[in-house]
């Protein structure tokens, strides 16, 4: 396995891979912001829509490979005031159904809590659906919880569920 950050070149060319990567999430029950089923459209659509902010310096995305297939993604969003920009948000770490439970998850947001630390970022937060498998993941990382917000979103199925806050102190590298 192999994981790398992409540039906004390499995006625009594994746009359909992210997008299949996307639609799979959702249609497998991820809450990453979507409804099932994920129209294809949508998601290569969505993922295009990133690139500006890739190019921009405020999203860096990492890319999982198995072989030469896309498996896995993770993503740091960094906020552009003045007075945040020692934090980030981690964002849309999804793993291809047929690739899970072999650390991939992990490994992914390894790669991105060593690559916020290395730029100087020293607080990171998320939010995940609450009760999700993705929660064992991130408390088991070190991750704190900070609440619970109940009713949040609506789950791929389209259930209303809470999601969870976490955070992450990072020694800056």
């Amino acid at each position: 396995m192999s994981v790398i950050r992409l540039d906004a070149s390499q995006m625009a060319s594994v746009t359909g891979e992210l997008a299949q990567l996307l639609a799979d999430a959702v249609d497998s029950g991820a809450s990453v912001g979507f409804l099932a089923p994920m129209d294809a459209a949508d998601a290569l659509t969505w993922w295009r829509e990133r690139a500006a902010a890739v190019a921009a310096g405020q999203l860096a995305v990492w890319a999982a490979y198995v072989g030469d297939r896309l498996v896995g993604t993770v993503s740091l969003a960094f906020p552009g005031k003045p007075n945040s920009r020692h934090r980030a948000e981690l964002v849309k770490l999804m793993v291809h159904r047929d690739a899970r439970g072999r650390g991939l998850g992990r490994t992914l947001l390894t790669t991105a809590e060593e690559a916020a630390a290395a730029a100087g970022i020293t607080l990171l937060h998320l939010d995940t659906e609450t009760d999700s498998p993705a929660e064992r993941l991130y408390r088991s990382a070190g991750w704190t919880r900070a609440g619970v917000i109940p009713d949040y979103a609506a789950s791929p199925a389209g259930v209303l569920c809470g999601t969870t806050i976490y955070y992450k102190r990072l020694a800056a590298g």
